[in-house]
Parts: structure tokens; sequence; C-alpha cells
């Protein structure tokens, strides 16, 4: 029955081809868009795990149920975080180091080279906290945060920038319109969520506050001592906040895997999304399956009706156009299949740093709903070619 259904199938060549064509389609347009969006899943947790690990984020202003800050479109401002604050929350038994961040943007010059970069100001932890790596020199030194000292570290791009091929360390470079020492380079590590480190200066905290006239902090990182620790230091560095603002709870902290379980729920449902999008298209391949085998039972009546003579009861007819729809479907499942791996490599290729990979739940449902709709919409032929009456089929003409 096997073998009748595809000679059958490459007597009609093009109209086969045809049908391939469109089941593939539909499971290469499967493939690749899951590829994409567990790629991007794959993507946002590999950022967030060079964040570091254990850790908390704090930042000013309380996070209601709606995701907003209370009072910011109201241009009300919430209490700042400062260094002080940063300082208070070692006090606590589940926290192991604090981070305190300042950020702005200045022109770092040396010589006649300067370029615009973005300044972070911090303390020696935040190296152990954001799992950073240093190619020359050392990190910021471990003095008071409140101590503006001006040192500063590069990122391995904006060392070769300003200074090529000659020695960085030790020299004085100007960052707006203040003199830093280099101390050290950072080793290369590209981007890391929104920030690329490559190209960045980091400076004490202190320092960074004078030089942009800021005196409240931007973040604090926070590492707790192990993961089961977590939710407890979490507990712990609000109470410690609150209890330093006068009793009002005026700041968020949020886990590092709070975040990324955010990402992850919505990247799944991203991709199931465009998952079921690129599904329909398979629902159209069933459909169109279904309309040439109704023209093929049209075509193909006296040849219905020779079997029907020679034996073939309507199970049997049947049976072998359900074989004619599941082979149709297997054969352009697999070569969608086929294309949609193809695409993938393709698209890791442009894009390396995106890590593609179509889920094997994805690639199953992509063959198995091909295959379930291709026999589904078979059963209307189908059971009109059992029906037909040998004599009346075999003298049509």
């Amino acid at each position: 029955m096997f073998v009748f259904s595809l000679k059958s199938l490459a007597s009609t060549k093009v109209r086969t081809l045809y049908m391939i064509v469109a089941m593939s389609i539909g499971v290469a347009s499967v493939v690749i868009l899951t590829a994409l969006g567990e790629g991007a899943r794959r993507y946002v947790v590999e950022q967030f795990s060079s964040l570091g690990t254990n850790l908390l984020i704090v930042f000013p202003g309380r996070t209601e149920t709606k995701g907003n800050i209370p009072g910011l479109l109201m241009g009300e401002t919430p209490r700042d975080l400062t260094i002080e604050d940063a300082l208070a929350l070692l006090r606590s038994r589940y926290v192991k180091r604090v981070a305190p961040i300042t950020i702005g943007s200045g022109l770092v010059s040396f010589g006649h080279r300067n370029r615009e970069v973005p300044v972070i100001g911090s303390t020696s932890d935040m190296m152990a906290v954001r799992h950073m790596t240093l190619m020359q020199g050392k990190f910021l030194p471990d003095v008071d945060p409140r101590n503006a000292v001006p040192v500063c570290v590069l990122g391995a791009k904006v060392k070769d920038e300003l200074f090529g091929s000659s020695r960085a360390i030790g020299q004085w470079v100007r960052i707006a319109d203040r003199r830093f020492r280099v101390v050290g380079i950072l080793a290369s590590q590209g981007q890391s969520l929104d920030l690329d480190t490559d190209e960045i200066a980091v400076i004490p905290v202190a320092s960074a506050q004078m030089l942009f006239n800021i005196p409240s902090l931007f973040r604090i990182l926070v590492e707790a001592r192990s993961r089961e620790e977590l939710v407890p230091a979490q507990k712990e560095v609000l109470d410690i906040l609150q209890a330093r603002h006068e009793g009002e709870r005026d700041a968020t902290v949020i886990t590092q895997d709070a975040v990324l379980a955010t990402f992850d729920k919505i990247l799944k449902t991203i991709t199931l999304s465009v998952a079921g999008i690129a599904g329909i298209s398979l629902a159209v391949s069933g459909i169109l399956i279904m309309n040439v085998m109704l023209i093929a039972v049209s075509q193909r009546t006296r040849e219905i009706g020779l079997l029907k003579a020679i034996g073939a009861t309507g199970m049997t007819v049947r049976n072998l156009f359900f074989m004619e729809a599941a082979s149709l479907s297997l054969l352009g499942a697999t070569v969608g299949w086929v294309l949609g791996e193809a695409g993938v490599k393709i698209i890791s290729g442009i894009y390396p740093a995106l890590p593609a990979s179509a889920p094997w739940w994805a690639i199953g449902a992509a063959i198995g709903t091909a295959l379930g709709t291709g026999i589904l919409f078979s059963v209307l032929p189908a059971e009109r070619a059992s029906r037909l009456d040998p004599v009346e089929a075999l003298s049509r003409r």
C-alpha cells in the first residue's frame, strides 16, 4: 500500500511537488521562528548570568503592582539612594558585597585623542559583583567609597583608541574637566545587556558624583552570600533602607532570578505565539491537500473503480488515500525541517551572538501537526473515494 501510494504520487510530479512545498514552508516557518524565540530567551539568560550571581538590584522608588513608580508621571521624585545607604546594607548578615553605582557620560581624552564614553562610578567590589576581569593593572582601590580618588579603569576598546599599542597604566587621562590616573584595563568581555564593557571608564563613586554633580546613586548592586539567602537578603535590605528613610518603604529590591523569570516567561509566550502563527500555514497546507485530493478523486474514478472491481474494499481505498496524504505530509515535514535547520544555521552565522536553536518540542509539534493536518483533511476525499460504485466508476468517461 505504501509503495502503491508513492507510485501514485510520482505519477503526478508537479502536483506532488506543490503540496510538498506548501507543507515544507509551514514546518520551516515554525522551526525558524521558534529558534529565534528560543535564541532570544537564551541570550537574555546569558546576559543576566554575566551580571553576577546571587544578585540583588536596589533602585529608588517603590514599584507597585502596576509596575510603575508612584508619582513619577506627576513629577514627584523618589527619595535618593546614597553611599551611606549602600554602606548600611553591609550590616546584613546575608549580604556579602555591595557595589553602589553612578552612571554618566563624559569625554575621555589623552593627548590629541578623545572619545565620548559611558562613565561608571563604583567601588572595588564592583569587579567581583559583576564578574569583571582585568587584562592589565588593578581595579579601583579598596578605600572608603566616600573619598574621591583620581584613578580610573578603562575598557579594552577605549584603551586601544586612546593609547594604541602604547602602555596606558600610570598615564593621566582627562574625563570631562578632571584628570584621572589609569590603574587598570578591563579584559574584553563585549556586550552585557545594554552596556558594552569594552567601551566604558570606571572611576570611584565619589569621584563620579563630583564629576557629574550628582549626590545620589543610580543603583546599588548587592551580592547575597548564597542563592538560598537571596530572599532573606532581599527582605533585610528593604528593612534597613526603610529604617534609614524614616520608616518609609521607598526603595525597590529585585532579585536577578525574578527579572530573569519575567523575561523568560515573556519570551516563552512570544515563542509560542509566533509558533502558533506559523502553524496556521500548516492548516492552510492541509486544506490544500484536501482540495487537491478531491480533484484527484474525480480524476481517478476509473482507477478507483478498477481497484474495487478486483476486490479492494472501501476501507482499502480509504486507507490508500490516507497513505498518500501521510506520505505527502511526511515528505513535506522532512523537507521543511531540513530547510528550517538550514535557515537557523544561516541566521546564527549572520548573528553569532544570538544562540538560535529550535527546541525539540517545536520540531516535534511542527512535524506532528503537518502529519495530523494532512491526514485529517484527507478524510473527506478518502471517504468520497471509498463510496464510489465500481460499475459507475468504470463506466464514467
